[in-house]
């Protein structure tokens, strides 16, 4: 079916923009196309002159929109007034931001609500619009549903509209949306997108790290005294980093092995990179317990997992105390807070950082799935690829926003954000449907086989990482090898990059590819979504 996009329908919308004064977009490009056999709608509080509600859905390829001046309500027992309004193209469904004073519309606005919904009692809704009698259901995060709107009297540009919820087993006596006032896109409320549009907040997060760059601009340093202090030293002190105190030692012993192309990495060297990428790497750690992989005799010894903080930790150090842990568990947790936490697990001897999936206020529900691409003795690099280049498609194929990044030792990692809601056993499941159906496709290459030595050196898609205290190692995190790589986030244009390799960047040069590159992993930070279903 032609989109309505095609045939003029979002001429209104054009002619009442500038442009090139306004952040919204202009329906020009495809960063919104339609998801086959999916409709979606969203709900936008918008501060113009007056405060209200902008409903929209998607109908043939444009968003069909209402004002709705108080906001749509789950009670069913209340009348809302709505003004049918020109249709907005697919792209602002993820627009939020603020409209500059004296343009249309001019105003802080957020994403409120969205979610999918599905026509009720006809087969073409762009008619029962047309009709005046347009009946949905609604499965958003907070709206859901049956909704209805009626048309007032004639057809004209701005028509007058009754907006009401049926009494079904969505509905709520009493709702009230000004109850609910953040975006469920950023977590921001208007106030926080009027004062700094270029700024997500975290609200689950701590201060230190709730407020995140939407821009993914380069790693931010620490003061330049510290780092210098640091490099002069001698092999132990006292170092004043982020406003902390620090007992360092052995900041000369060699932690990773050199290469034929570069020096081993020691102490000293470790501990900058960690208080130089900790600003970065905040925001994928904070609120979330910390598995540690401690080295204390470096990367060319064995190492092994530590969860419990010491007690001899010092007493500023965030922690979780996990009250439903076994008595033979880990109780009270690292948690980074803020970025001397994580320079100080440096210290400690962990060269790796492993967040949970979940967060400490609701530890049984996971915002990532996790996708583990575990290549065997006998995959090569070129396989690896071609399984990543596969479940690329498949997130194309489900319209799911996906985040890939190399492991820093042989694979690649997939992280897919998610709103709360599912349990970790709906989401492994999730992810194993998802694996399975990439794995038929080279069944020569995927075993799935628990034991190592049984899968005969093939690749293993483990799924099996989507569990509470199950983890992934963070993005820019260090592995223990020769030339200290770290996980580095990538585009999924790089997979067909020839020059690609999983441990391509190390401490030494991932600062160089966030200049330049910026943080591609940030999505994953404002891109909750729901999961859709698999047939």
């Amino acid at each position: 079916m032609p989109s309505r996009a095609d045939d003029g329908s979002l001429t209104t919308y054009r002619e009442k923009r500038k442009f090139d004064r306004t952040p919204e977009p202009s329906g020009d490009n495809e960063q919104g196309a339609a998801i086959p056999g999916e409709r979606r709608f969203v709900v936008q509080r918008h501060r113009a002159r007056r405060l209200h509600y902008d409903l929209r859905f998607e109908i043939d390829g444009v968003l069909v929109s209402w004002a709705v001046p108080k906001g749509p309500t789950l009670d069913p027992d209340v009348r809302r007034m709505a003004v049918h309004v020109e249709d907005h193209p697919l792209e602002y469904q993820d627009f939020e931001g603020v409209i500059p004073r004296g343009e249309y519309g001019g105003g802080d606005v957020i994403v409120w609500d969205r979610g999918t919904w599905e026509p009720h009692a006809t087969d073409d809704p762009a008619k029962a619009v047309a009709d005046g009698d347009f009946h949905a259901d609604l499965y958003g995060e907070k709206l859901r549903g049956r909704f209805v709107l009626v048309r007032r009297g004639e057809a004209s540009d701005r028509e007058q509209w009754l907006l009401l919820h049926k009494h079904d087993d969505d509905a709520v006596r009493g709702w009230d949306p000004e109850d609910h006032p953040r975006s469920v896109l950023s977590g921001r409320t208007n106030d926080e997108v009027k004062s700094a549009p270029d700024r997500l907040w975290r609200s689950d997060l701590p201060a230190a790290a709730a407020s995140v760059d939407l821009d993914g601009d380069a790693v931010t340093e620490p003061d330049q005294e510290a780092l210098a202090a640091l490099d002069e030293m001698g092999d132990h002190g006292t170092w004043q980093v982020f406003g902390r105190s620090l007992k360092v030692t052995n900041l000369d012993k060699v932690l990773f092995p050199g290469t034929d192309d570069a020096e081993p990495v020691t102490k000293r060297e470790l501990l900058r990179y960690a208080a130089t990428i900790a600003p970065t790497v905040l925001p994928y750690v904070a609120g979330r317990a910390l598995n540690v992989h401690r080295y204390p005799d470096g990367a060319d010894h064995k190492g092994f997992w530590h969860k419990s903080v010491p007690s001899r930790a010092p007493t500023w150090l965030p922690r979780w105390d996990n009250e439903a842990a076994d008595s033979d568990e880990a109780h009270t947790y690292l948690v980074v807070n803020e970025p001397a936490a994580l320079v100080w697990a440096a210290n400690y001897g962990a060269l790796e950082w492993h967040p949970w999936t979940s967060r400490t206020d609701e530890p049984e529900q996971p915002t990532y799935a996790l996708f583990d691409l575990d290549p065997g003795e006998k995959t090569s690099w070129e396989e690896v690829l071609e399984l990543a280049r596969l479940h690329r498609t498949a997130f194309e194929h489900l319209g799911v926003t996906a985040f890939p990044k190399l492991t820093g030792r042989r694979g690649i990692h997939v992280w897919v954000p998610i709103a709360r809601g599912p349990t970790f056993e709906q989401t492994r499941a999730w992810v194993e449907q998802v694996s399975r159906t990439v794995g038929a496709v080279m069944p020569e290459l995927v075993s799935w086989k628990w034991v190592k030595n049984e899968r005969r050196g093939r690749a293993r898609l483990d799924y099996t990482q989507n569990a509470i205290n199950k983890t992934l190692v963070a993005p820019y995190s260090p592995r223990p090898a020769a030339g200290a790589p770290v996980s580095a986030p990538i585009s999924w244009d790089e997979l067909d990059d020839a020059d690609l390799r999983p441990d391509h960047f190390t401490i030494r040069t991932i600062g160089d590819r966030l200049a330049e590159r910026g943080d591609l992993f940030r999505g994953v930070l404002y891109g909750e979504q729901r999961l859709p279903r698999l047939h």
